[in-house]
């Protein structure tokens, strides 16, 4: 007997590791309960450098670190910016050219500079750094570190003293003068180049110099157009009138960079590690990077020395219904640490997130009729499983537009001709963009009638925003015009039921791209379906994206697909994308279709600077409806931006032009506790019935055995 109670033991012990190992907590034990956000990112950031960074991926985590002076309000709508760093948002100064002031409503012809004072608030720090540590003599403890030392450092953690300093006003000085680096390559360099005065004279002498020193100590290089007023104010001096440059000053570009941080990566030994900018952020905001493995996890952790910062007071008018004014004048941040982890995958992304390990997510294709339903009047709401977890649902229509191009400089589709012109119309009706929303988006869009973005000043709804080259009004609401519609326009294009009339060949299209996925495939063939309706062969020419980069730099696409992220909430960011001067071919611009009209060009001219009003809205109808008509776009959809959050995150509110929104949400970690216990308990009986079996198939062996030995013995 005492045989039979050691194997069934040994068994429940082994069997034990297998019921434990249904609880698939990702997370070790000591992290129950405790004030961390738990989230993740798809790829690994290629840079942290505020100066080179310029992807969302990125923005994740520098606009966390980086304080810009200025950053967009949290709750306000539209969105309005105010003082981060700054005392306040300064009202421009403009000077005629012998550099006297001009009075606020000078003419813009009469402008020759536009001077920006930024005066910065007092006794902010830097976060712990090595690069600050001082010695007792106050000299840098790691200013010329030994090689033998550095050998036995693998990352940051490795410098064991650390050191803060107060923000100053050079710091701010040193950044701009970083956007000239020719080994940095900003890549806002050249656009800043023709605004801020002395910045391309800067890069000519940084290029002169770093062949015989090979990297400049950029506090020996004055910049004449950024002025040094005393510790806490700076000056920034601009040619002509520019008001968006307010909007770039609340990017990561223009946040400070401390001399000693770039000095002390900038060592003999320090790259060969890793040791760069690229990898280690050095920042005043509420978070600073203290785990970063892009290939496994990302760490942003509680600032210690994050100067006073209390979450907004005021916001939108159904703000405080909604719980979002509850925390109102306490101080930032809420959460003590925010963990990343890499996941690739959608579906080891969903599933942690329906198990509580993840407190926010997306929602892919495949898992959106689980989480979003849509009602009667087709709005969406989430479906009673997600209801029933306490899951909320967060959307908004994104500063984004995706738009399908054609090359102006194509002979068939392009040029400014009747024909040419009536073809674009008539191949903009075809190209059902609700129908494509519905398909591939979910319902997840709005069509385009411009290329202004809902939110954006500009930007019409209702009948007054209507695209009436492609949509008729029918009772109270836009109805894409009928496919009849579109082949008569074909047909006054020359091409009568798709067939040119001149030759009598049927009409063959191009449409370039990039993308191999099966949904990829599954687009491909969708707009093939949209040409057929006007009896138009369409040829597919996929290629990787650089090969596809390259044909758009070099004008031999003839139609693509493309988009647009807003770099500012403004309408010059959007309509510059059909600016003449800014075309892709010859001036890789952005203006990707190359369009080109002189009368669309000189309104933009006066638009781009002038300040929102009725003056400027009129003058933007005006490009509006001459867009419309030449139709260089035929004109695509805003997305959607759809996500969700847990019962256990407050505070979250979508908004679309700030990345430094971290700070302000709040968890229960508690609740978080009791769903997640609630949501992956582990199912027992399976296991105990698998045991059982074990061991009624063990015993009869067992029994026949001892039989066996009995035997032997007799």
């Amino acid at each position: 007997m005492y045989f039979y109670k050691v194997l069934i033991v040994s068994i429940l012990t082994g069997l034990t590791s297998v019921v434990q190992a249904q609880w698939n907590n990702p997370y070790p034990a000591a992290s129950a309960g405790k004030n961390i956000m738990y989230s993740f990112f798809r790829e690994r950031p290629k840079t942290l450098d505020p100066a080179r960074s310029y992807s969302s991926n990125e923005y994740i985590f520098v606009a966390q670190i980086y304080e810009p002076p200025f950053q967009y309000s949290y709750l306000k709508r539209p969105y309005e910016l105010e003082p981060l760093t700054a005392v306040s948002v300064p009202t421009p100064v403009y000077l005629d050219k012998k550099n006297r002031r001009l009075p606020a409503n000078a003419d813009k012809e009469k402008i020759a500079y536009s001077v920006y004072r930024v005066r910065l608030k007092k006794g902010i720090q830097y976060q712990p750094h090595p690069a600050f540590a001082e010695k007792d003599d106050g000299t840098l403890y790691y200013d010329g570190v030994d090689k033998n030392a550095l050998d036995k450092i693998d990352d940051i953690a490795g410098f064991k003293k650390q050191g803060s300093r107060e923000l100053i006003a050079s710091d701010y000085i040193y950044q701009i003068k970083r956007l000239a680096n020719p080994s940095l390559q900003s890549p806002i360099y050249g656009l800043m180049s023709q605004y801020i005065v002395g910045l391309k004279d800067l890069r000519t002498r940084l290029l002169d110099a770093k062949k015989t020193t090979g990297n400049p100590d950029l506090e020996k290089f004055s910049l004449s157009g950024v002025k040094l007023i005393d510790r806490y104010t700076y000056e920034i001096k601009i040619k002509g009138k520019y008001p968006q440059f307010i909007f770039w000053m609340a990017m990561p570009f223009f946040s400070p960079m401390p001399p000693e941080a770039d000095r002390f990566f900038s060592q003999p030994g320090m790259k060969d590690k890793n040791l760069t900018l690229d990898w280690y952020a050095v920042g005043t905001g509420a978070y600073m990077l203290t785990v970063n493995d892009p290939n496994r996890k990302m760490v942003l952790a509680r600032n210690p020395n994050y100067h006073e910062e209390t979450y907004p007071a005021q916001g939108e008018k159904n703000d405080q219904q909604a719980g979002l004014l509850k925390d109102a004048g306490k101080l930032l941040p809420f959460i003590d640490r925010i963990e990343f982890s890499l996941e690739k995958e959608g579906i080891p992304n969903w599933n942690k997130f329906m198990q509580g390990y993840y407190d926010q997510s997306g929602i892919s294709a495949e898992a959106f009729d689980q989480a979003v339903q849509f009602t009667r009047g087709g709005d969406t709401e989430i479906t009673n499983e997600m209801k029933e977890r306490g899951i909320k649902l967060s959307t908004s229509v994104a500063t984004s537009v995706y738009y399908f191009g054609f090359n102006m400089l194509d002979p068939v589709v392009g040029g400014s001709s009747e024909r040419a012109r009536k073809l674009r119309q008539a191949i903009s009706i075809a190209i059902d963009f609700e129908e494509f929303i519905s398909i591939f988006r979910n319902g997840r869009g709005l069509a385009a009638q411009s290329p202004i973005p809902p939110g954006i000043f500009g930007a019409s709804d209702g009948k007054k925003g209507l695209n009436d080259y492609i949509y008729d009004w029918v009772d109270g609401k836009k109805k894409r015009k009928n496919i009849l519609a579109a082949k008569k326009l074909l047909a006054e294009a020359g091409y009568p039921e798709g067939f040119d009339r001149k030759n009598g060949q049927k009409l063959l299209l191009h449409y370039d791209t990039s993308g191999t996925s099966p949904e990829e495939k599954s687009r491909l063939d969708w707009i093939r379906k949209q040409f057929k309706k006007l009896n138009i062969e369409l040829v597919i020419r996929n290629t990787d994206y650089n090969r596809f980069q390259e044909k758009m730099r070099k004008g031999t696409a003839q139609m693509y697909m493309w988009g647009w992220n807003a770099d500012y909430p403004d309408p010059e960011n959007f309509l510059f994308l059909l600016y003449g001067p800014n075309k892709k071919v010859g001036l890789n611009g952005e203006n990707a279709s190359n369009y080109d009209n002189p009368a669309f060009n000189r309104l933009f001219e006066k638009m781009k600077d002038m300040e929102n009003g009725p003056e400027r809205l009129s003058l933007i109808n005006s490009m509006l409806e001459i867009v419309r008509r030449d139709a260089p776009w035929s004109w695509g959809f805003f997305p959607k931006d759809f996500s969700l959050q847990h019962a256990w995150v407050k505070n979250r509110k979508s908004n679309l032009m700030a990345n430094n929104t971290l700070k302000y949400l709040r968890l229960d970690p508690e609740l978080r506790e009791i769903k997640r216990e609630k949501w992956n308990k582990p199912v027992a009986w399976p296991l105990l019935i698998f045991i059982l079996l074990l061991i009624a198939s063990i015993i009869p062996a067992v029994i026949a055995y001892r039989k066996h030995e009995r035997q032997a013995a007799l």
